[in-house]
């Protein structure tokens, strides 16, 4: 099992920055990749980009790319989500996720932290 923590989130103007820390633990040693995803009230949950735990590639999807960075700890086990030139659409609930395997879904998820942008 994978134990999943998500912090920092918080409201900001648009704009402005916010950095996300995703804090795991437990059977860590067997993650492959890490996720960021989000969900607005009355959407459904969107991909943010995501971290291969021992390569450190990362892929972003469109609607971020160029405003977020997705990196990690290997020392503390977290992975960060930095979020700048925020805007109102990025607000939503925030989740973390892991998968021990490079084909399936994600197993682990974290209970999100919320983003809130205002304009």
């Amino acid at each position: 099992q994978v134990q999943l923590v998500e912090s920092g989130g918080g409201l900001v103007q648009a704009g402005g920055s916010l950095r996300l820390t995703c804090a795991a633990s437990g059977r860590t040693s067997s993650t492959y990749r890490m996720g960021w995803f989000r969900q607005a009230p009355g959407k459904e949950r969107e991909f943010v980009g995501s971290i291969i735990w021992s390569a450190g590639s990362t892929v972003y999807a469109d609607s971020v790319k160029g405003r977020f960075t997705i990196s990690r700890d290997n020392a503390k086990i977290r992975v960060y989500l930095q979020m700048g030139s925020l805007k109102p659409e990025d607000t939503a609930s925030y989740y973390c996720a892991a998968t021990t395997s490079p084909i399936s879904g994600y197993e682990y998820w974290g209970q999100g932290t919320q983003v809130t942008v205002s304009s």
